[in-house]
């Protein structure tokens, strides 16, 4: 179990840093527009905006990488805080922003965050 917690640990701290990407360095670009939808003027005048978020979640994959790479208690902790905050960012960008973030970002967080909680 501890394995497959560690893989699904990863796994949303990869995603997390996809979404940096795109959200920092591809969103007036084809792969940036398809993800939100804007036209090319509107993904200009909010890339500063998307640039900021794109940061935040790779805060959230460097916490997860710290997490599975420290030692015990510490790798535990910090995994469970930086998945409840990748939960409740999803919940959060799910009931205000559109409601694809529930899948994309807040089941793959409870689902790590189960896998965690359970592997202890």
């Amino acid at each position: 179990m501890d394995m497959m917690a560690n893989a699904l640990v990863a796994l949303v701290a990869v995603l997390h840093a996809y979404i940096l990407v795109l959200e920092m360095f591809l969103w007036e670009k084809s792969p940036g527009r398809k993800l939100s939808g804007f036209d090319a003027e509107l993904a200009r005048v909010s890339a500063p905006l998307a640039a900021n978020q794109g940061l935040y979640n790779g805060f959230l994959s460097a916490g997860l990488v710290w997490g599975l790479i420290a030692d015990d208690p510490t790798g535990y902790r910090v995994q469970v805080f930086f998945l409840v905050c990748v939960l409740v960012a999803g919940l959060y960008g799910g009931f205000t922003a559109n409601r694809r973030i529930l899948l994309a970002q807040a089941l793959p967080g409870a689902l790590a965050l189960t896998a965690v909680l359970l592997a202890r």
